[in-house]
């Protein structure tokens, strides 16, 4: 009988389809959660501690090989929060918490350095990271948590000082660039045309990530297909200031009313070529989706299973 039961239970597994894709290799969009930043945070119900190990986890589950852990350190220098003591400090300790937990595991994960980029230690941060074996590979930047303006010509060139620095390390940058959305600040076609014409040829020899498409997570947001049709024209146009750019698609699917938005999601993909788009979660600690669901949301797109195969097989040059 219990012979039986086990062909049985065989031949129902056989029958079920096999995954329309494989998992992506790399997970270019996740974050560690130390017990200082749940603490700043702690008004928000939707975080929860996560280290090196739990993050490995996740990705066992959803067979990702490797993955991108950005540095959340630039909370501590998030002015739509109250002031932190020490604030410097706090920015230092955070990004060596990330650098200790990615030196675990370093066949898996990779590090990237967090700093606010409007504050006047961040180039200081910057180089510091830069001698960190564990954090040198690129730089976390959240305009919306840093309350970047680029409608502000003093933030440009702030941003401008930041992004040389980077260049100059030979530090990937990824960029959060949806503004501030508690602080209410503009945000679309116009904001993204400052950044390609004046913030971007600050740092021409390296890779620049665009997370969530250009947006701050769901593209419910009419102001984020604003700001990415810019990036798609200046990719039809062969803008040569665009050949290291590349998007991360975490915060997309499976967030909001993003079933509404699947055509004009998928086309924009195909507009910015499927070389550009890279995997990416978020963390299901942080309020986001788990890597194995995030991967199976986003392949409810209306692409074809080749053009999922480009994105799963996508590795940005600071992952190689």
């Amino acid at each position: 009988m219990r012979t039986l039961v086990c062909v049985l239970a065989l031949m129902l597994q056989a029958q079920q389809p096999a995954p329309r894709v494989p998992a992506p290799v790399v997970d270019h969009h996740q974050h560690l959660y130390s017990r200082e930043t749940i603490a700043l945070v702690a008004s928000s119900a939707n975080y929860q501690p996560l280290d090196a190990a739990g993050l490995v986890a996740y990705l066992d589950a959803a067979g990702i090989q490797r993955a991108a852990v950005l540095s959340t350190a630039y909370q501590f220098g998030n002015p739509n929060r109250p002031p932190v003591e020490d604030e410097y400090a706090k920015v230092k300790a955070e990004n060596d918490w990330t650098s200790r937990q990615v030196a675990l595991f370093p066949n898996r994960l990779r590090g990237l350095c967090g700093v606010n980029p409007l504050k006047d230690y961040a180039v200081e941060e910057i180089t510091r990271c830069a001698q960190d074996p564990s954090l040198r590979s690129g730089l976390k930047l959240h305009f919306g948590n840093s309350d970047v303006d680029l409608d502000n010509a003093m933030h440009v060139q702030k941003l401008q000082r930041v992004f040389r620095a980077a260049n100059d390390h030979r530090m990937a940058i990824v960029l959060h660039m949806r503004s501030s959305i508690t602080m209410k600040r503009a945000y679309g076609s116009k904001e993204a045309r400052v950044f390609v014409n004046d913030v971007l040829p600050s740092a021409p020899d390296i890779p620049i990530q665009i997370a969530h498409l250009s947006g701050g997570g769901t593209y419910d947001d009419p102001t984020v297909d604003d700001a990415l049709s810019v990036f798609v024209e200046a990719v039809a146009r062969k803008d040569p200031r665009m050949e290291r750019v590349y998007f991360d698609i975490s915060g997309i699917a499976g967030y909001g009313k993003w079933l509404d938005h699947t055509a004009q999601v998928a086309l924009r993909l195909r507009q910015l070529g499927m070389r550009r788009l890279l995997f990416g979660a978020d963390g299901e600690r942080g309020g986001g989706l788990a890597p194995k669901d995030a991967w199976a949301a986003f392949q409810k797109l209306p692409l074809t299973d080749e053009e999922f195969h480009a994105i799963a097989n996508n590795v940005a040059p600071y992952m190689r």
